[in-house]
């Protein structure tokens, strides 16, 4: 390029307390404004101002853009697998390691880790940027899985999951937060569909991908997890030399801008959280030392994370953005609407199983759920690309004889939100009139409206919080979306969990009590479905009614939750989806 071009490129732009302006480069003078007065180099913006600027990149279109997200869905697509591919693979591993114990703990190594990591992944990539990110996270889910598929004990095998956990949770939160720096708000919807696409194709899989990798290598379930490094490395070799984003402008160390006291205490928050929801009435009863230990410490170090948060000058998450309306439904939206979708996904397959459906037929009936999500991702992007809003008035009329009264309704907004999330409504409807006679036909439905609403207000919650708050708090605020997604999947799976053996129990007690032998039977049935097809002579109806009773509890739980769902979605506010990055456009 000739040095007249150059000369003409602009500089690029940073925005400074919100508002767009001109950094200072090879191009543009370090002595003078643009008022002609001269400045010193210490009384430059970025030598003594503890503030930070956030520089917005030139656009990227064409082939360019499409590879670096492509690059970045396959972080986003392995991480999906590796969070699904212990399904089919947690009984083999504990097998061969001889430890029945390790079955739960392959999960739940892996979904902590990941949690954590993806709550602290945007502030820490506001620092050092979204290149170094991606490629430590690839490293880290490489070197995660290497070390499970070649780990000769349950403590290794253990360990690989949390590094392989930390690395997934960053390769899901960097490439949401690559796509939102590299492109407008009003494209965004768009994008994000076709990553929650490749999400939901990767959770698909993930267990039909290990039970096919387990059954017919001689490596066994050992290969299902060594076969995914040569792609990471592949992709970290690819993120290191095509995303190029710069991080946020300061003054201060890289040190000394890292919040240190809220990292450890929303780690720890999240951490002894899911650890004690995950471990009570699974690993161990709920009145052991771990779950009586770990959710009363949880409570205390998010007190102290709330409290610190809200005076450091350089949170982690900053608190204060919660108060906004938007931000805060948004969230809690993404919250409940985790917790049905988990609740569904766990205790749907576990309904017709009890009815002597195979695994397979369950299998099946889920797929349509990621049918639907792919769906819905794909086209709630495109009306927001179209119309360029996610909200939209309405107006009611009321007629009468002497008058007429016209009522514009502006805090109750219909549109994609209030439209996605009564999908799922209809979906957790059906699933309440389910009955032991109940054909699969009508799960298939439910769990299509259940993936397209889950899909849509994926994609129009991630919108609202990003269009809600400036530019510079938009990996922030994506990263506290994502732990509120992380908390309601642990959080309804323990509601459920608890509601469903609280209520078989008393069921099958109030129906059986009185019978010889009755307390040993009735602890193996809730132990075990393979029970239903050894029962005493006289049980089978009276079991089956009580498997269904306690089924219809959780199904009319999540009828609530969804319900309140509805309620946060429609109070988030409009916001003006901008067709620029530097958010600079005229109204």
């Amino acid at each position: 390029m000739a040095a007249d071009d150059i000369s003409t490129q602009p500089a690029p732009l940073v925005l400074v307390n919100g508002n767009p302006s001109v950094l200072n480069d090879e191009r543009t003078p370090l002595l003078g404004n643009q008022n002609g007065n001269g400045t010193s180099a210490e009384e430059s913006p970025l030598a003594n101002n503890d503030d930070e600027q956030t520089l917005i990149v030139d656009e990227v279109k064409g082939f360019k853009l499409w590879l670096i997200l492509f690059t970045c869905w396959i972080g986003v697509f392995l991480g999906a697998i590796d969070s699904t591919i212990i399904a089919t693979l947690s009984a083999p591993i504990s097998s061969e390691f001889r430890s029945l114990s390790l079955l739960s703990w392959l999960a739940t190594a892996y979904f902590i880790s990941n949690a954590a990591c993806q709550s602290i992944s945007g502030r820490l990539t506001d620092i050092f940027g979204r290149g170094p990110g991606l490629v430590f996270s690839n490293v880290f889910f490489a070197a995660g899985n290497l070390i499970c598929g070649l780990a000769h004990n349950q403590n290794a095998m253990i360990f690989g999951r949390v590094v392989a956990g930390i690395g997934g949770g960053g390769l899901m939160s960097i490439s949401t937060f690559v796509g939102t720096d590299l492109i407008p708000l009003r494209n965004r919807g768009v994008i994000q569909g076709m990553g929650n696409i490749c999400y939901g194709a990767g959770a698909m899989l993930g267990g039909i991908f290990g039970g096919l990798v387990n059954d017919n290598s001689a490596w066994g379930w050992r290969l299902a997890f060594l076969v995914q490094v040569p792609l990471v490395v592949v992709s970290a070799f690819l993120v290191a030399y095509l995303v190029r984003i710069p991080p946020k402008v300061s003054g201060k160390s890289y040190l000394a801008r890292i919040d240190f006291t809220g990292v450890f205490s929303l780690i720890t928050f999240l951490v002894l959280l899911l650890l004690g929801l995950n471990a009570g009435g699974n690993l161990v009863p709920w009145i052991h030392p771990l779950p009586l230990t770990t959710l009363p410490l949880s409570l205390v170090a998010f007190a102290a994370f709330i409290l610190w948060e809200s005076r450091a000058q350089q949170p982690i998450i900053p608190v204060r953005l919660l108060l906004d309306r938007t931000v805060f439904t948004a969230c809690m939206t993404n919250l409940l609407g985790t917790m049905i979708n988990m609740m569904a996904l766990f205790y749907v397959p576990l309904y017709m199983q009890s009815r002597g459906s195979s695994s397979t037929d369950s299998g099946v009936v889920i797929l349509f759920a990621p049918i639907g999500l792919s769906i819905c991702s794909i086209g709630s992007g495109l009306v927001m690309k179209k119309t360029g809003r996610y909200g939209t008035k309405f107006l009611v009329a009321l007629d009468s004889t002497c008058y007429a009264l016209f009522l514009q309704i502006n805090t109750f907004i219909l549109a994609l939100g209030i439209t996605a999330v009564s999908l799922q409504v209809a979906s957790v409807v059906i699933l309440t009139t389910l009955h032991k006679d109940s054909p699969e036909w009508h799960l298939m439905v439910a769990f299509l409206l259940l993936g397209s609403g889950q899909g849509g207000m994926l994609t129009i919650t991630l919108l609202a919080c990003l269009a809600a708050v400036d530019h510079s708090h938009q990996a922030v605020v994506t990263s506290a979306t994502y732990a509120f997604r992380s908390v309601g999947g642990t959080v309804g799976i323990t509601i459920a969990s608890a509601i469903y053996q609280n209520v078989l129990k008393s069921e099958l007690w109030g129906r059986f009590g009185d019978f010889p032998g009755a307390a040993e039977e009735i602890s193996r049935i809730r132990d075990d479905l393979d029970e239903l097809k050894h029962l005493p002579n006289g049980w089978y109806d009276g079991v089956l009614a009580s498997f269904m009773e306690a089924f219809r509890s959780v199904w009319l739980t999540m009828l609530v939750l969804v319900l309140l769902e509805l309620v946060c979605v429609s109070l988030m506010r409009q916001h003006k989806l901008h067709s620029t990055l530097s958010r600079n456009e005229r109204e």
